[in-house]
């Protein structure tokens, strides 16, 4: 959507010209005075502590607004590390010859993710993009190569950015008016979640481990419905958590590991989806 082309919004009556109106007046003291601004208008004022509940809703509800109006109904989620470079590709983020190797190593994951990403959009096309809506965290590594997935076959695909100290800047290959910015996790998170058919989770770390339990939480606990779940690595997850592990000490149930599928391919992962949902 062009954010000039106000088509696809229903604006307040007469909000322009009001704020047209309220920029033209004679500049005095009393106009120049922050508490004259109007409130909708007045930054300083969005963004004070008080008025956290009103961001959370605009946050929650931006979103929601736009990927309605675009028909957007079901989504296909990919999580991963944001400092798995792309094959050949430098691994900035390395901190030492360990962590460059290992880095390089998994490059391997970006092909398969954007590999996964064209799969799932190709797919996507025969609902005309309404449904497997290739969507990631919009920043570099695993989700630059989702991104460029979808782009690839000419698919749009979403990016739900956070602002972050370091890291995370949209990457060139989200769809432009499908590129959303959060301040908040909380409200990010349920955005992942609201539309998500199936989840793919590649090689990461903290944030991706964080994604990764979320979505089995909500999951097994009933809060929202079962969606298949992919482990892209079983060497690489099988070394970072022990499932089996916490099954034999009580602390999930027998069973809860097989909310998980381990793969290595992108043509496994998709076959996973295909199916459960028998398509």
């Amino acid at each position: 959507m062009n954010p000039e082309d106000k088509s696809g919004w229903t604006p307040l009556p007469h909000s322009d010209e009001d704020l047209k109106r309220a920029k033209s007046v004679p500049d005095t003291p009393q106009t120049r005075a922050a508490t004259y601004r109007l409130a909708w208008d007045d930054e300083d004022f969005l963004t004070r502590r008080e008025l956290r509940p009103v961001r959370l809703q605009l946050e929650l509800l931006k979103p929601e607004m736009i990927l309605a109006e675009r028909g957007i109904r079901s989504t296909v989620i990919m999580f991963g590390g944001a400092r798995i470079p792309e094959p050949g590709g430098e691994a900035w983020a390395a901190k030492n010859e360990t962590q460059k190797k290992n880095l390089e190593a998994n490059s391997r994951y970006y092909e398969e993710a954007r590999r996964f990403a064209r799969l799932c959009s190709e797919h996507s096309a025969t609902a005309y993009y309404r449904e497997f809506v290739v969507v990631t965290g919009g920043g570099p590594g695993v989700m630059e190569a989702g991104n460029r997935g979808a782009a690839d076959c000419g698919a749009p695909s979403i990016g739900l950015n956070i602002v972050l100290p370091h890291e995370q800047a949209p990457n060139l290959y989200v769809t432009p008016e499908l590129c959303f910015n959060f301040h908040y996790f909380a409200v990010r998170k349920m955005h992942f979640m609201m539309r998500a058919k199936a989840v793919a989770v590649f090689p990461g770390g903290f944030g991706t481990m964080d994604e990764l339990f979320e979505t089995l939480t909500l999951i097994q606990t009933g809060r929202m419905e079962r969606v298949p779940v992919t482990l892209f690595g079983k060497e690489f997850w099988q070394r970072a958590i022990n499932l089996q592990f916490l099954a034999e000490q009580g602390t999930i149930s027998p069973g809860d590991d097989e909310l998980i599928t381990f793969v290595d391919t992108a043509e496994e992962a998709w076959e996973t989806i295909r199916a459960f949902y028998e398509f």
